[in-house]
């Protein structure tokens, strides 16, 4: 997680510089905000993977002499036939539509992605698929 937390920091660092470059020669303070928004997100992810990788000690993508089957294994569980993500996303476009059109309906759309939400976090707790 090193190589990622530093690729992540010297994005941070070249955004910085690009900012910089970019608030001198057009003095537009809208691009430049946009701009230092993504020093500020490069440089939080780039700490956090480098404190992760802190935490949980050495990974085999940090070994430099590391080879593919150095990760093999189970990475995690990842749901292989869930609809839940396909329904947050409709609720995500019900809630904007509803920015749109009128607050009822985003008040509906608020509605839906909470469903949704508590659907797709609580999938594997009831019925057929709980463990």
């Amino acid at each position: 997680m090193k190589v990622q937390g530093w690729l992540f920091i010297l994005c941070g660092v070249f955004f910085a510089a690009v900012d910089v470059v970019y608030w001198y020669w057009s003095k537009e303070p809208v691009g430049t905000t946009a701009m230092a928004i993504s020093v500020g997100f490069a440089f939080m992810i780039g700490y956090y993977l480098m404190y992760t990788a802190r935490r949980i000690g050495e990974q085999p993508e940090d070994d430099k002499q590391g080879e593919i089957a150095d990760g093999a294994g189970e990475l995690g569980f990842f749901s292989p036939h869930s609809w839940w993500p396909l329904f947050v996303c409709l609720a995500v476009a019900l809630t904007a539509v509803g920015l749109v059109i009128g607050w009822w309906l985003f008040l509906i759309g608020v509605f839906a992605v909470l469903m949704a939400t508590i659907g797709f976090v609580f999938e594997y707790y009831r019925g057929n698929f709980s463990h």
